[in-house]
């Protein structure tokens, strides 16, 4: 396998790959998938916009992350910073990477490559400081939460529930560089 930068274009080229692993590790219906391909549509322009893949050597997708500057007017950015106070918005959200996607197909989880991925993509990004949502998990048994954990992200907001979701998020959040 090889970790290999994103061009806004390769990730259109891969769309439906990309959309397959999002949904293979989110557990989530088909149904979903075909929004969230619309989702990542918008993105793909958006400033500050890097991402990262990785492959096998027959070129068979088995994880990809991507990210870009948050900004009012982006929704998520929006949602975030109406429930932050005034001093966790000018901290966070002033000159923020937004992790938006960051996924590893289940089969290939627990080597490393999630951490590769981030590594890498934070490496890349534009900002001082860097946010990400994630569900509510046991952090003892999350392989997404012991990865922020171990980059250092920490508890921007918990139990935040986005419109049209009724499951819980964790916002987290760390200084940039790693």
């Amino acid at each position: 396998m090889r970790l290999v930068p994103w061009t806004a274009d390769d990730l259109a080229r891969r769309l439906d790959d990309a959309v397959a692993v999002y949904g293979e590790a989110m557990g989530y219906p088909v149904d979903l998938l075909d929004a969230r391909r619309g989702y990542i549509g918008t993105h793909l322009r958006r400033a500050g916009f890097r991402a990262v893949a990785t492959v096998t050597t027959d070129g068979r997708l088995v994880g990809f992350g991507y990210g870009y500057s948050s900004a009012p007017g982006q929704w998520w950015h929006d949602q975030v910073r109406s429930a932050l106070d005034p001093v966790a918005r000018q901290r966070w959200l002033t000159d923020c990477f937004e992790v938006v996607e960051l996924h590893v197909r289940p089969a290939a989880q627990g080597h490393g490559i999630g951490a590769s991925q981030l590594t890498a993509l934070l490496g890349m990004a534009t900002g001082t400081t860097t946010l990400l949502s994630t569900p509510e998990a046991d952090e003892a048994t999350s392989r997404a939460w012991r990865l922020y954990r171990r980059y250092e992200f920490v508890d921007v907001l918990r139990d935040f529930r986005f419109p049209g979701d009724a499951r819980p998020f964790a916002i987290l959040g760390r200084p940039l560089p790693l």
